[in-house]
């Protein structure tokens, strides 16, 4: 889990990349998901493999993708194995010293895709255009 007071998400990007997409944004987000768990999982394929080659495709992939929602902290994880697994493949080393960062991989992209799924739900309250969540208490007055 994220430590307390730490986001996982840069709430101004998200907000930025929502009003650029539109409409099609549930749509691309929907791809996201099916793309980052399919990279996710190659990457976990290519660490059992001790692969450090078949790590950099899907690590950049995934860091691409994740910044482009405001996903900093996933984008941030995926850019460490990719360029890290660049390196590697270079000095023809496998990836074994990225496998902390590897097992830290799948958590922080469920917890990352959990909040931006409910930022979009219609069931929650809204944020603010400053990242402040917007009060959810209705304003009825008796007088009008």
């Amino acid at each position: 889990m994220t430590p307390l007071g730490e986001e996982i998400i840069d709430w101004n990007a998200f907000i930025e990349t929502r009003s650029a997409l539109g409409d099609a944004f549930v749509r691309i987000l929907g791809y996201f998901r099916e793309d980052g768990t399919k990279s996710v999982a190659q990457i976990e394929n290519a660490m059992r493999d001790r692969n450090s080659a078949q790590l950099v495709l899907p690590a950049h992939t995934l860091k691409g993708e994740g910044y482009q929602f405001g996903a900093t902290r996933l984008g941030e994880l995926a850019e460490e194995i990719e360029m890290a697994a660049r390196h590697y493949v270079e000095i023809q080393q496998g990836p074994e010293e990225l496998l902390e960062k590897v097992v830290q991989l799948r958590p922080l992209f469920e917890q990352t895709l959990a909040a931006l799924e409910a930022e979009v739900s219609p069931l929650v309250e809204r944020r603010s255009a400053f990242g402040n969540r917007a009060t959810a208490t209705p304003q009825f007055s008796r007088y009008g």
